[in-house]
């Protein structure tokens, strides 16, 4: 149930409001927007029929939420959640948030040169996989804690936040000290107890759409990451698995809209994994920008033939940087900005 109060309600209004509702045993969530505050009840809302809240001074409207996602759906939230990664990089605003690295970090050098240039071109954040969930036990399955140390130099060189993926309950804590951002791959969608898990530490959360997912089953799996106290939780279209054989999954482009209203979350798509080819990134990432997604999370290499993971899809240093400005078209289409080159880049540099 939701809450919505006065324009001109005072901070002990709000207060009396929330501990009415606190002491019939549910908890409150409070989402302050540019022209109202809502106030969302979690709980048995059975209680709450006999509250009379409409009679409690700085209420405007009471009205249930029937579905099951609360914390992630829209009536939740006043405005559209905007989402801090570090100190300036941010996703859910009027600027696209760009997300690039390779698949895997193979090793410092390879690590600083994709770096450098795609924060040239104006990536936002850089990726790199430390611990590799691969379909194959004999594939390369990461570099482990010495690639989270690469990552963390070279976010100090370039400023680049960084996006790693967590696979593991274990592994929670040791990746919340390197990384800003941590990624919940598709695999592990529905691993209830991990998203719990990173839900208890303060680190914005990249949440993955599983390869056979429906978009509620998404929803309920950040649900699960906002019910343990983090709300800083990023969607993520990656392509779904389906009978088309012809690219590595199917970019479900009508799921970007679907979430854009049911959700208050930031929607993000990864056209690298939804094509599986270097050549789709391009109109994949049109077609998500074109529909409204808040930004993308690209796989850039140095040397795609000679990567240890997806090389097949990763995309040149010099075709990310014609990407990036083939896309401001769209962007611009759509009302939409695009951050700038951060810095020149020099081969010297890397």
């Amino acid at each position: 149930m939701i809450i919505v109060t006065r324009p001109a309600i005072t901070d002990a209004e709000l207060d009396h409001i929330r501990e009415r509702v606190e002491t019939l045993g549910m908890r409150t969530h409070l989402s302050r927007g540019e022209a109202r505050t809502i106030i969302g009840c979690i709980g048995d809302e059975s209680r709450l029929q006999e509250a009379a809240l409409l009679t409690l001074p700085g209420v405007e409207s009471v009205h249930p939420v029937m579905k099951p996602y609360k914390l992630a759906s829209r009536e939740f939230s006043a405005d559209r959640s905007v989402i801090r990664v570090g100190d300036a990089a941010e996703v859910g605003g009027r600027s696209l948030a760009v997300i690039a690295g390779p698949c895997s970090v193979e090793g410092r050098d390879m690590l600083r040169e994709t770096a450098f240039s795609v924060a040239s071109a104006g990536a936002g954040m850089l990726r790199g996989g430390a611990f590799k969930p691969r379909t194959s036990p004999y594939a390369f399955q990461g570099l482990g804690e010495a690639a989270l140390r690469m990552l963390a130099d070279v976010r100090a060189e370039t400023g680049l936040p960084i996006v790693t993926e967590v696979m593991d309950t274990r592994q929670v804590e040791l990746v919340a000290e390197y990384a800003d951002v941590l990624q919940i791959g598709a695999r592990n969608m529905q691993n209830f107890a991990l998203l719990s898990e990173v839900g208890r530490v303060q680190r914005p959360v990249l949440l993955k759409r599983g390869l056979s997912a429906t978009v509620q089953e998404l929803l309920m799996a950040a649900e699960y990451v906002m019910a343990q106290g983090n709300r800083d939780v990023i969607l993520c279209e990656r392509g779904i698995r389906t009978f088309e054989t012809a690219t590595r999954n199917t970019l479900d482009v009508a799921a970007i809209p679907v979430l854009k209203a049911e959700t208050h979350l930031p929607v993000m798509v990864d056209p690298s994994h939804a094509g599986g080819r270097a050549d789709l990134v391009a109109p994949l990432s049109f077609a998500a920008i074109a529909a409204g997604a808040d930004g993308l999370i690209v796989e850039v290499h140095p040397c795609p033939e000679q990567a240890l993971s997806d090389g097949d899809q990763s995309l040149t240093l010099a075709a990310f940087e014609k990407l990036m400005i083939d896309i401001r078209v769209f962007a611009d289409a759509v009302g939409r900005t695009l951050a700038g080159p951060t810095k020149p880049w020099r081969a010297e540099a890397a």
